[in-house]
């Protein structure tokens, strides 16, 4: 008995001495407390800033620093090593570590911040705060253990400091996503540059500075970072090009250049070890094919290259990768078939092949992609009905279907996809009714069906149906829509609404209701009398938007000063019958269309503060008085100008007196007087002048010639006067395509010298239609606006006076009628291939008719009327294969009318008033035989190829005629135009997908 007491004093005993040992060895490790000096560093950090809910925008942020306290206050707390988002070393106390991302920080910081005398810092991490737009402190320097830096997202401004390059030991760096709330970029990497810090910081593994403006080359010393990991420089400004070595970094494992549009760059031949997991290229400029090493790529995880210049075939080895799980090709120029083998890719998540130049018809493999959330088929030629494969994708949230040839009816099974949010169906051959069924998905944000061949009756009260609804497009269907009581406030608040051609006769009620509208377009349906009142108070915050052309609306309810939205971009008015004053659209508008209605009165000063605009177009109106001089501003910004058939008056301002885009100017028909300003010299990007129909006084204006993109010049029926001056190497005119010098008061010689150089003149068109137009975008959150300019103007064609609603890019034409030119018809005019109209007509020329037109074999129209002219018509004449007009009467010509192809199809009245011509058509037999015309041998011919142009031919009897019309539209009822114009209007944006600033 005694013997186990004593064992049990023994055994506790041991105890004992374990337990203090162990006690003794934890007192050894414990954590130091940290330094006095840096916790009060910490806590003046503290309080240079106010917490601040807006200042961060991860869901899951919190003030962290809000738990830290000082020395002197109660409680635990006190050590500074124990404080959220700070971390110390374990043997020194120093603090090491700061971790504030996302922690409601707002103010500003510089230099004399207390963060730099942490000098032991290793990590800093200060993203998705607000800093206020202060500069990065040069103080950062002093840090120099700094491993990791983190300013992503946290409104710093400015240059990045020289003193950050000093930085040597840095690892990470991340100074991302720096952006105002409009989007521009904050920071700034110039001098330093982007060179200068890859030279600095050799050990770098993650370098993240995408959304800072570089505005440089990539530095190809940025292939010698050989830790590199991760590279992430999205929309920094960045042109030439991609180094390809990058490629090769042994360690690289994501690298993303998206949305820098100037950088070119090609893809290289992968090998087997390459560890590329993430590759974004896309709104770039990378061209060429992808090869088909690609294949290699065994951990790559996504690949976007939309919006990229990539050609050729996509290769079936992109089927290979097992890790692959986003994939984007969209908007390339890829050809062919789409791979089957991509049904191997049977993870991926995201699938987009939209707009391509892809041979489809079907794709038998959809649908084994059972994880897809995104599906992106919009432009791919598909065919037949709407796969019933796509059932399997029971967790697809996107299925974009749009702009294929897709036909039958929208089937009801579409209900079981219960997780889409978004469905897009436009521009294909879709029939019958919108199925009730497609109201049961409950999920849906977006809804597109415009432009099908669907019908029948909406009703409203089904869109109740859809409460997470935001953007509805119905447009261009044979559609009907069954007003809706606006009294049920269930109706789905919306920011994009569509009903173009929905045979409406009001404005829509439930409008009442909406206020956050962003985009409205009620275009080309039946909509009279005046616009509500309540119209002005309906998403004044938000709309950027609107679009009432093609209606029957006569004026406002009550007319605004100016139009309440203060966000508008975009307002298109035309083809109505609005009277009075014109609506003045606020500051921020970029696009103001506003022709063909029925106002009158000057243009207001207001309209001055429109410094934004890119398109003006308030042609076809009864505006009248002087343009004001201050118009003289948009200049800056300004694309198109349109102010034709109205009645202005006065001198033609002063245009292109700073820095410009102008394009497009159109003040034809008016009664403007004076000269031409010479400042449309200034005027470097200008292509299309028309200034025909006012009362101009002056001479050829020789110096619009040094203008390099001049392709239209339309200065018919004024007063221009003298000769034409001799050609000249600094005004060459070297794109001008078309000129109208019809009806003025010139004299002298034809020009020979300017057909000898008018070189853009001797190029015939290719098979594809194309038109004269100019392009641009702007972008916004959520949209990218393009806009589109399609050239027009009216001109004398074949006999008639036409308006050309839109110009064929390949069009020629010279047309000098109705002058006092004297002397010969320069043979240098046959060197001129590419024309399809010449108009010579009404002038004092003599002398032969040259053989050399017969090189013309592109022309269509031919007119040498009312001239002087003599001799025989060249039998070379019959070579021009198009012509379908040809006029040579009242002159002294003579002999046999040359025989067969074209000429069998004119009538007496192309050859009356020339008393020595013989022969069919004509009553007067020739006394001779009439010789057969000559092979084209000894001519060069163009090409003989036809254009696919849609023509009219009117007033030409019934002969064969052979060629092509060039496509015009005579003035007509306004709904005509409205198929023709605004139908290739409607997709006139694309919706934007949120990205990472990131990457």
């Amino acid at each position: 008995m005694c013997l186990f007491a004593f064992m049990c004093f023994l055994l506790l005993l041991s105890s004992f001495y374990l337990i203090m040992a162990n006690s003794n060895s934890s007192s050894s490790m414990q954590q130091p407390l940290c330094h006095d000096s840096e916790s009060s560093a910490l806590l003046q950090f503290k309080q240079s800033f106010l917490i601040n809910e807006y200042a961060s925008g991860d869901p899951s942020a919190y003030p962290k620093v809000a738990t830290w306290k000082s020395h002197r206050e109660e409680g635990e707390g006190s050590d500074c090593c124990s404080w959220d988002g700070v971390e110390c070393d374990r043997e020194t106390g120093h603090v090491i570590g700061l971790h504030l991302a996302s922690s409601y920080l707002y103010g500003s910081i510089n230099s004399s911040s207390t963060l730099f005398n942490l000098v032991h810092l290793r990590r800093l991490d200060l993203s998705d705060n607000h800093f206020n737009y202060s500069e990065i402190p040069s103080a950062v320097g002093q840090l120099s253990r700094l491993r990791s830096l983190n300013l992503s997202m946290s409104r710093f401004f400015g240059q990045i400091p020289m003193e950050l390059l000093a930085l040597s030991k840095l690892v990470f760096i991340d100074l991302s996503g720096n952006i105002d709330p409009s989007g521009n970029l904050l920071l700034k990497l110039h001098k330093p540059d982007l060179r200068n810090l890859v030279q600095n910081l050799t050990h770098l593994k993650l370098l993240y500075l995408s959304l800072v403006d570089i505005s440089s080359t990539i530095p190809y010393e940025l292939a010698n970072l050989s830790s590199l990991t991760s590279l992430g420089l999205r929309e920094c400004g960045l042109y030439g090009e991609f180094p390809m070595n990058i490629f090769r970094l042994p360690s690289l494992q994501v690298l993303s250049v998206r949305y820098n549009p100037y950088l070119i760059g090609y893809l290289p031949e992968f090998e087997n070890a390459n560890p590329l997991k993430v590759l974004f290229l896309a709104h770039t400029r990378f061209s060429g094919e992808l090869p088909t090493s690609i294949g290699r790529l065994g951990s790559l995880t996504a690949l976007d290259i939309h919006f990229c210049n990539f050609t050729g075939l996509v290769p079936s080895s992109l089927g290979h990768l097992p890790q692959l799980s986003y994939l984007d090709l969209s908007y390339n120029f890829f050809s062919g078939q789409i791979p089957s083998s991509l049904a191997n890719l049977t993870i991926l998540t995201h699938l987009s092949l939209s707009s391509n130049d892809f041979i489809v018809w079907t794709l038998p493999w959809l649908g084994q992609q059972t994880k897809l959330i995104f599906l992106g088929l919009l432009g791919v030629n598909l065919t037949g009905e709407i796969p019933s494969s796509l059932t399997n994708m029971s967790q697809l949230s996107t299925l974009n279907l749009g702009e294929n040839q897709l036909s039958g009816q929208i089937p009801s099974w579409l209900m079981n996809l219960t997780q889409l949010t978004q469905l897009d169906l436009e521009e294909n051959q879709l029939e019958g009714s919108i199925p009730s069924s497609l109201f049961e998905l409950i999920n849906l944000q977006y809804l597109y069906l415009y432009s099908n061949y669907l019908n029948g009756t909406v009703r409203f009260h089904l869109l109740s149906k859809l409460k997470n609804l935001t953007q509805l497009e119905l447009s261009n269907n044979r559609l009907s829509l069954l007003s809706y009581n606006s009294t049920n406030a269930t109706f789905p608040k919306l920011n994009h609404l569509g009903l173009n051609e929905c045979n409406l006769t009001e404005f829509p009620d439930f409008l009442r209701n909406q206020h956050e509208l962003e985009w409205l377009s009620l275009a080309g349906n039946n909509i009279h009398g005046t616009i509500p009142r309540w119209m002005w108070n309906i998403s004044r915050e938000t709309l950027i938007a609107l679009d009432l052309s093609g209606n029957f609306l006569t004026g406002f309810d009550q007319h605004p000063v100016v139009l309440p939205w203060f966000r508008l971009r975009r307002l298109y008015l035309d083809f109505n019958i609005l009277q009075g004053p014109l609506p003045i659209p606020p500051p921020s508008t970029f696009e103001y269309s506003v022709t063909r209605n029925k106002l009158t009165g000057k243009i207001p000063p207001l309209l001055c503060n429109m410094t934004s605009l890119i398109s003006l177009y308030l042609s076809s109106n009864n505006l009248s008085g002087r343009i004001p001089q201050c118009m003289a501003n948009f200049s800056k910004s300004l694309i198109a100008l349109q102010l034709g058939n109205n009645n202005f008056d006065g001198p033609i301002p002063e245009t292109c007196t700073v820095p410009n885009n102008l394009r497009v100017i159109d003040l034809s028909e008016n009664q403007f007087q004076g000269q031409i300003p010479r400042s449309l010299a200034n005027c470097v990007m200008l292509e299309h002048l028309v200034l025909g129909n006012n009362q101009i006084d002056d001479v050829f204006p020789l110096w619009l010639g040094a203008l390099p993109h001049l392709h239209v010049l339309i200065l018919r029926s004024n007063k221009f006067h003298g000769a034409i001056k001799s050609w000249h190497t600094n005004f060459r005119f070297p794109s001008l395509r078309i000129i109208d010098l019809s009806n003025n008061e010139l004299i002298g010689d034809l020009p020979y010298e300017y057909f000898q150089n008018w070189d853009a003149m001797k190029l015939t068109g290719g098979d594809t239609l194309r038109y004269m137009q100019a392009n641009t975008r702007f972008e916004m959150p959520g949209y990218i606006m393009p806009a589109n300019f399609m050239y027009s103007m009216t001109m004398t064609n074949k006999g008639m006076q036409r308006l050309y609603e839109k110009v064929p890019d390949s069009f020629t034409a010279i047309d000098f009628s109705g002058n006092n030119f004297e002397g010969s018809i320069p043979t240098s005019i046959g060197s001129l291939k590419g024309l399809h109209l010449l108009n010579l007509g009404d002038n004092n020329l003599s002398g032969h008719i040259p053989s050399s037109l017969g090189n013309l074999t592109q022309l269509e129209s031919l007119d040498l009327s009312k001239n002087k002219l003599s001799g025989e018509i060249p039998s070379q004449l019959t070579w021009m294969t198009f012509l379908e007009f040809f006029n040579v009467s009242d002159n002294n010509l003579t002999g046999p009318i040359p025989q067969g192809k074209q000429f069998s199809t004119f009538s007496n009245t192309s050859f009356e008033g020339n008393p020595g011509l013989c022969g069919t058509p004509l009553s007067r037999a020739c006394g001779s035989s009439e010789a057969s015309p000559p092979t084209p041998s000894s001519l060069e011919q163009g090409s003989t190829s036809e254009f696919d142009w849609k023509f009219v031919l009117m007033g030409y009897g019934s002969g064969l005629v052979i060629g092509v019309s060039i496509g015009y539209y005579l003035m007509s009822w306004k709904h005509e135009w409205f198929v023709g114009t605004f139908g290739k209007q409607q997709r006139n944006w694309i919706r934007t997908e949120r990205m990472g600033l990131r990457s």
